[in-house]
């Protein structure tokens, strides 16, 4: 799944705008203009809440780095726009029938951007990195379940499995990083991180730290140069401040928040400017719990917790009817989501009830349970920049308010949140989304050898029986067995609550008008970027 900007990337599933698209509700369908020819020229202009921390793939975490890479770099393969997997760097591959070899034939003339030739070299370096102890990086599992690679030529790369491994073809299309730059180098102190050269349709051009990262087209793009000239990502911590910018036009693209989907863009005015967009997004909110803490150690603290909110109320009033009730890591369209797990209805009475079994009660009159001597207080932490986080917690404090838990609401910026709080453990609980895709292999974070300072499994779940039904889901290509795996896995997390799953939102994207060859899709809009330009006579920017 990948940390969305002020989210949090992985990679198991990775490839962003890996959404199901549900309704189209733009107010002039773009395909209406889709028949004009396509011409270069104009810049696209979009915001994120943080800065990127890295522009080497392998390194990223975070979705600002994750996004910007995504236009850098290429992996071997990918998904198309209805979620099927294509060639990238690769023209075509070959599953051995026993599923223990992936033969990937590579695309001949592809350069890096420094003009350097892509060969199988690369690819086998890339594999090299993510395996190497010394790489700090939290993609490494698939790679690790590889047993051998070869180069017989150029333009051949071989990769072998001792033991099948259902998500082997997709982790390959894992950005691929540029050996003869990187190769014997310190990857923690490459210049690269902020200077990348990559394969991808976007060269990287300028970064100024806070405040903008530019890329330029690629006039050598293996599929043809892109028509938009360049890309910039302005640095704006504040979706407010966002919105601001955008209703004067000076954003070509921003996720609405629901209330500005619903309530603020319904004017001639922007809809002059823009199209509006909607569709379910792969990705979830929840409310994790440190299992490191002896506050939340026993499960029953978990469930009261869970049944204390009310999932609904926060669909409503935070959402305002823009997604749907979660459970679980999956989304309820999927055929992976098992919609028979234990939910948990908001129920104050319950919540009560289980707290007073793990021994909590108010001893002192004081409304606040205590224990041992201690109240039943924690801090809630979340990032900076995303409201319907911050309204989120608020509504969720009222409600453990009133079941007699104390919680503190702390709001961060993004950077110090990931290097202070959530990185090496430093939290009680957080207020987070995970995004993801078709893939639901969930090792890199559930995993107990993934419950390590830096690693993806940030609350520490450990559980043996999770631990073997992961392994053993990503060994069998069988859907209906892999879903028998999977759906024993949410039946567990159902139980034991590591975190409260709140809820699935919508995606709520505009994008300018200019812009052509927008089209809706189960990838979502963003799949045939590539493909989106403006007619001269609209062009807005000439440099």
């Amino acid at each position: 799944m990948i940390k969305t900007i002020g989210s949090l990337c992985l990679f198991a599933i990775v490839l962003i705008s890996l959404n199901s698209c549900r309704t189209n509700d733009a107010v002039d369908h773009p395909g209406v203009a889709a028949a004009l020819t396509p011409e270069f020229g104009d810049t696209f202009i979009e915001a994120s809440i943080g800065d990127a921390s890295t522009l080497l793939p392998v390194l990223a975490s975070d979705s600002a780095s994750s996004s910007i890479n995504g236009l850098i770099y290429n992996g071997l393969i990918r998904y198309d726009k209805d979620l099927q997997i294509e060639g990238d760097l690769a023209e075509s591959w070959e599953v051995s029938e026993d599923n223990l070899t992936i033969t990937f034939h590579l695309r001949k003339g592809v350069t890096w951007h420094d003009g350097a030739p892509f060969t199988a070299a690369d690819v086998k370096f890339n594999y090299e990195l993510y395996v190497d102890p010394k790489t700090p990086t939290a993609y490494a599992e698939s790679f690790k379940q590889v047993s051998g690679v070869e180069t017989p030529d150029p333009y051949t790369f071989v990769a072998h499995y001792d033991k099948p491994y259902a998500p082997a073809l997709m982790s390959w299309a894992m950005s691929i990083h540029p050996r003869h730059l990187l190769e014997g180098k310190d990857i923690t102190k490459s210049p690269l991180a902020r200077n990348p050269v990559g394969t991808g349709p976007y060269r990287f051009s300028e970064w100024v730290g806070g405040e903008k990262i530019v890329l330029e087209s690629n006039p050598d793009y293996f599929e043809g140069q892109p028509y938009l000239k360049r890309v910039v990502y302005r640095i704006i911590p504040d979706t407010s401040t966002q919105f601001l910018e955008l209703q004067t036009g000076s954003l070509d693209f921003m996720g609405l928040s629901p209330l500005q989907y619903d309530r603020q863009t319904d004017t001639p005015a922007f809809r002059r400017l823009y199209n509006k967009y909607r569709y379910l997004n792969f990705g979830y909110s929840y409310l994790g719990y440190n299992l490191r803490r002896p506050i939340f150690q026993d499960k029953r603290v978990r469930q009261a917790l869970s049944y204390a909110i009310n999932k609904q109320e926060l669909i409503d009033g935070v959402l305002l009817g823009y997604g749907a009730i979660a459970t679980g890591p999956y989304k309820p369209d999927t055929w992976v989501y098992n919609p028979k797990v234990h939910k948990y209805p908001y129920d104050p009475v319950k919540a009560r009830e289980l707290l007073a079994e793990a021994g909590w009660k108010d001893s002192d009159g004081n409304g606040i349970l205590d224990k041992d001597g201690k109240e039943f207080s924690f801090t809630i932490v979340t990032n900076q920049g995303n409201d319907l986080r911050s309204k989120t917690g608020e509504i969720i404090q009222q409600r453990f308010k009133e079941i007699g838990v104390d919680v503190k609401l702390r709001i961060i910026e993004w950077a110090t949140f990931l290097k202070e709080f959530i990185n090496p453990n430093n939290f009680d609980a957080t207020i987070l989304g995970w995004t993801g895709g078709p893939e639901p292999d969930q090792y890199n974070l559930w995993h107990s050898s993934r419950a390590v300072p830096g690693g993806l499994n940030f609350v520490g779940f450990k559980n043996a029986e999770v631990d073997r039904l992961l392994e053993e889901g990503r060994r069998v290509f069988d859907l209906h067995q892999r879903k028998v795996y999977y759906d024993r896995f949410q039946e567990i997390l159902a139980e034991e609550q590591p975190y409260t799953f709140l809820y699935v939102g919508e995606a709520l994207p505009a994008v300018s008008k200019r812009f052509r060859g927008v089209e809706p899709a189960p990838a979502g809009i963003r799949y045939n970027f590539n493909q989106w330009f403006v007619p001269k006579p609209e062009q807005k920017y000439s440099r």
